[in-house]
C-alpha cells in the first residue's frame, strides 16, 4: 500500500482533530527525512526578498562602478593634460633647435658666398698680372 493511501486511511479512522493534526505533521516529518532537499525550496516571498536584495546590491555596484569610472576618467584627464603640455614644452624645444640650425645654415652659406668671391677675386687678379707680366 501507497504511502499517501495509509496516509488517508489513518487520517480516516482518527477521530479528533490533534490526531489527525499530529498524523499530518509526522507524515511531512517523514517526507522531509526521507527527502531532504524539499526542506530547502523557497517561497514567493523568499524570492521576492532575495530579489529586492540583488537588485539593491546591483545598484550598489553600479554607484560603486559609477565613481571609479568618474575617477579613472579624472585621472586620465590629468595625464592627458600632462602629456600636452611635454608635448607642447617640446614643440618649443625643436623650434628653438630649428632657429639656431637655420641662423648657423645662414652663416655658413655667407662664410661660403666669402670665399668664393674672394676666390674668384684672386683668380681674376692672377688673371690680370699674368696678362700684364706676359705682354
Amino acid at each position: 500500500m501507497g504511502v499517501a493511501l495509509r496516509l488517508y486511511e489513518q487520517l480516516t479512522d482518527a477521530g479528533e482533530d490533534k490526531a489527525r493534526a499530529r498524523l499530518i505533521a509526522e507524515a511531512f516529518e517523514a517526507l522531509e527525512s526521507r527527502y531532504p532537499q524539499l526542506s530547502d525550496v523557497a517561497t514567493q516571498g523568499n524570492l521576492r526578498e532575495t530579489e529586492l536584495r540583488l537588485q539593491k546590491e546591483i545598484k550598489e555596484v553600479e554607484g560603486k562602478l559609477q565613481r571609479e569610472i568618474k575617477e579613472v576618467e579624472g585621472k586620465l584627464r590629468l595625464e592627458i593634460e600632462a602629456v600636452r603640455l611635454e608635448i607642447k614644452e617640446v614643440e618649443g624645444r625643436l623650434q628653438k633647435e630649428i632657429r639656431e640650425l637655420e641662423v648657423r645654415l645662414t652663416q655658413a652659406i655667407h662664410r661660403q658666398t666669402v670665399w668664393i668671391v674672394l676666390a674668384i677675386g684672386g683668380v681674376t687678379g692672377l688673371i690680370r698680372w699674368m696678362d700684364v707680366v706676359l705682354k
